[in-house]
């Protein structure tokens, strides 16, 4: 166990958002937790994450609705009230997270390197963490170096609530191999074409005997893509697109016996429930975004695309 020379009994983290980087700072609250047990952790989070994470224990969870406007940082402010922190983990430097940052009483503020600092970063920090190019989650592990824990635990476990397994056993019948492709992210760009997925999905069924499971949320893009993909294959998937929740989404990896998907917050989000993932990567870096614990199989093209764009 490490003892920073700095109190840090107090630790109010900021990381609002997405899916995928709110999954990576799991391990990080758990080392915190194991080699700082008495610290107490604030996190400041965006309500869709919150739905996620928000039930990891000893965890405080300060909400911030983006959709609110110019009300959330006054409800933010509230309900911090006159507190201090010992130190802040400044870990998102978008403008509204930055903003956020130098609402927080505190006189330790650990930030990026001024290579990943952007929208006015480094003016709401005075501590830096080493600059290197690095997976998502090995960055955030150098924020609590920062503070003196070296040690890491890579441990993603979330509570999967009773209502959430039920909807999964539901859907997923038991004894059964599962290829699930979640074929949307947040990015377009990311996302293989309908013809692809359906293709190595027919692989599965053929192959292997599996049943294909398909993943996504509410947008219509994403709905459209589950009809296209059902559409090709010789057997019908089970199509939960834009039926379940996040909390569900996660019962459902955890069933699952791998996932196919671009760059997305399920990609991590299997992670956690040690679900195999075969991630595709083209507009992003694998090294930097893939899943953790998958790496070695995802499919990584970010290179030759950079080649061709430039």
């Amino acid at each position: 166990m490490e003892i920073s020379k700095t109190k840090t009994d107090t630790i109010c983290i900021v990381r609002l958002s997405a899916i995928g980087d709110v999954t990576h700072m799991i391990p990080v609250i758990h080392s915190i937790h194991k080699f700082r047990p008495n610290t107490k952790i604030t996190w400041i989070i965006g309500k869709l994450e919150h739905q996620l994470v928000g039930d990891i224990p000893n965890v405080e969870f300060i909400q911030f609705d983006k959709s609110e406007g110019i009300k959330a940082y006054y409800k933010l402010c509230k309900q911090l009230g006159k507190r201090k922190f010992d130190v802040v983990l400044a870990m998102q430097v978008s403008l509204r997270a930055n903003l956020i940052t130098a609402l927080i009483n505190s006189k330790r503020k650990v930030g990026y390197d001024s290579a990943r600092a952007k929208d006015l970063h480094g003016l709401v920090i005075n501590e830096r963490i080493s600059p290197a190019k690095e997976h998502v989650l090995d960055s955030f592990f150098k924020f609590i170096e920062q503070i003196g824990i070296s040690h890491r635990v890579l441990d993603w476990h979330l509570p999967v609530p009773p209502e959430a397994d039920a909807f999964s056993q539901q859907h997923m019948p038991k004894n059964t191999n599962f290829f699930a492709i979640s074929p949307c992210s947040s990015h377009p760009l990311r996302n293989w074409s309908v013809a692809a997925y359906a293709e190595v999905a027919n692989y599965a069924i053929e192959r292997y005997g599996m049943t294909v499971v398909l993943l996504g949320g509410r947008s219509v893009l994403e709905k459209q893509y589950g009809d296209d993909i059902n559409a090709l294959l010789k057997i019908p998937a089970i199509n939960l697109i834009s039926k379940d929740t996040l909390k569900e989404l996660l019962a459902t990896l955890k069933r699952t016996t791998v996932l196919l998907t671009p760059d997305s917050g399920p990609a991590h989000m299997a992670t956690c429930v040690n679900t195999p993932v075969i991630a595709l990567h083209a507009a992003s870096n694998s090294e930097r975004s893939g899943p953790y614990l998958s790496r070695q199989w995802s499919v990584d093209k970010y290179s030759a695309a950079a080649k061709m764009i430039f």
